[in-house]
């Protein structure tokens, strides 16, 4: 049984570009998007529960969200989450609807958050890299074990190269994107 597995290697590096995306989305930008409150829980009926789980998350407008607490007694606690979740965000209670305006990004903020984006793509840099040098490590297993030669082994190599290459190729463009939507550029 060979260990080199391609199939492997492509989904693991489309994992590392698809994790880096899922972070970048939670990054602030001066947009309203539902997807800012997702790491927000709320405390309800005893225990901690992702708050679109306890309500409808809208954007009705582009600089303002709105959190429709489904259950009354929800409102408060839902409240209290999202304005300790560190996001900077003060919600307005009306009913059982909280408006949460979207404040303007500061320079400073919007400088941290470009440098939070470039850490995000980094780790993902490194994680394709892993993969590479499994994938690379695993040829040249098959290669000791006899499975195949040093030519095929080279050729593959430069398969995992070139896949390697396209994942962070991917990545940066993913992050310079973010950046360039944070920095309003």
């Amino acid at each position: 049984m060979a260990a080199y597995d391609k199939a492997d290697l492509e989904r693991r590096m489309n994992g590392a570009v698809e994790a880096l995306k899922h972070d970048l989305t939670g990054l602030r930008t001066g947009r309203a998007s539902t997807s800012l409150l997702d790491p927000v829980t709320v405390e309800v009926y005893g225990s901690q529960m992702p708050l679109n789980q306890v309500a409808t998350v809208t954007a009705p407008e582009p600089r303002m969200l709105s959190v429709q607490v489904w259950d009354k007694s929800g409102v408060g606690p839902a409240d209290k989450a999202i304005r300790a979740a560190g996001l900077g965000l003060n919600p307005i209670v009306d009913g059982q609807t909280l408006r949460i305006p979207i404040p303007d990004l500061t320079e400073e903020r919007r400088k941290e958050l470009a440098k939070l984006a470039g850490q995000y793509a980094e780790k993902a840099r490194v994680a394709a890299r892993n993969v590479r040098r499994d994938g690379m490590d695993a040829l040249k297993t098959d290669e000791k074990k006899g499975e195949i030669s040093e030519d095929e082994r080279k050729r593959r190599e430069g398969e995992v190269q070139k896949l390697t290459d396209g994942t962070i190729a991917d990545i940066d463009a993913a992050a310079a994107a973010k950046e360039k939507e944070i920095l309003g550029k």
